[in-house]
């Protein structure tokens, strides 16, 4: 019977950057401290993240693949928030941001993850940003560290 791989949560001795969406900062910033709260409990010493804020969702990838490619990082995490309007801007730029983010990833081989929400409302946003849905940037954060420990693995076998 063959094994079973996962990632494990604990956290100490790797080294996370985030990147975060400066539009729609009132939620962005609270998806940022729910990550930092994420990267502490799980030992993730705050020196060993670092934060790179750009202006909005559409530039979350390349800022991501600068990180990524740099090899200082474990894990970059990618945060924002892009609400649906009343144009067809909100799918560019989440399908942008989305297809971006996965192509940093498999590109880099470094674990680079989507904490983008992407709510029809204000109302759902903060929903999401540390109100009764939870924190997904928390969640985004604890996906870095698993899929972090996980390639350590992979790469060990």
């Amino acid at each position: 019977m063959g094994s079973t791989i996962q990632g494990e949560p604990g956290g100490a001795g790797l080294r996370i950057a985030i990147v975060v969406s400066r539009f729609n900062e009132a939620i962005t910033s609270r998806l940022l401290a729910g990550a930092r709260e994420a990267l502490s409990q799980h030992d993730v010493r705050d020196e060993d993240v670092d934060v790179a804020w750009v202006p909005g969702a559409f530039e979350l990838p390349l800022a991501a693949l600068m990180l990524a490619e740099s090899r200082r990082y474990d894990a970059v995490v990618c945060l924002g928030a892009v609400i649906r309007g009343e144009t067809p801007h909100f799918d560019y730029v989440a399908g942008e941001a989305a297809r971006g983010i996965g192509q940093v990833s498999r590109d880099t081989g470094v674990p680079t993850v989507f904490g983008v929400i992407t709510p029809d409302t204000m109302e759902q946003a903060e929903a999401r940003a540390g109100g009764k849905k939870g924190n997904k940037g928390y969640d985004a954060a604890v996906n870095a560290i698993e899929m972090a420990n996980l390639l350590r693995r992979l790469q060990a076998d």
